[in-house]
């Protein structure tokens, strides 16, 4: 009885590693994901307070509102007022309040041409502590 070799170019079993690999990166993917997410949550004992908890320690400046209108009038506290009226109002509004702060609220379709005269009348006058008020929209 003569045996046959049947395998003639017998060779060595491969073990393809590539979806093994992917496996363990999913795996190791997924542990990773879950303790960032896991430790970024606490802080030890600290209690973090809200938005709406916090208080504020610093109270707003007042404010004089000076309107300047599409005719080019000044208004102050509704009442048209020239520009020495609104210069001696400003005065006393700097000396009685020295953190208040003196805001021009200008229409928005005066040329700012206009508007930058005024604002340099008020500068004059209140130095840094005048601005000029501007809507978001």
């Amino acid at each position: 009885m003569g045996f046959k070799n049947q395998h003639k170019g017998s060779s060595m079993p491969e073990v393809n590693l590539v979806p093994m690999m992917d496996v363990l990166m999913s795996v190791l993917t997924f542990f990773i994901i879950t303790s960032m997410t896991l430790t970024s949550q606490k802080l030890g004992n600290i209690s973090l307070p809200g938005a709406e908890a916090g208080v504020s320690e610093q109270k707003a400046p007042k404010q004089l509102v000076v309107g300047l209108n599409k005719q080019d009038q000044l208004i102050l506290e509704n009442k048209k007022v020239t520009s020495v009226e609104l210069a001696l109002k400003m005065r006393s509004f700097l000396t009685e309040n020295p953190e208040g702060a003196v805001v021009l609220k200008a229409d928005r379709e005066l040329p700012y041409q206009e508007v930058m005269e005024v604002l340099q009348e008020m500068g004059n006058i209140g130095g840094d502590r005048v601005s000029l008020s501007i809507n978001k929209n």
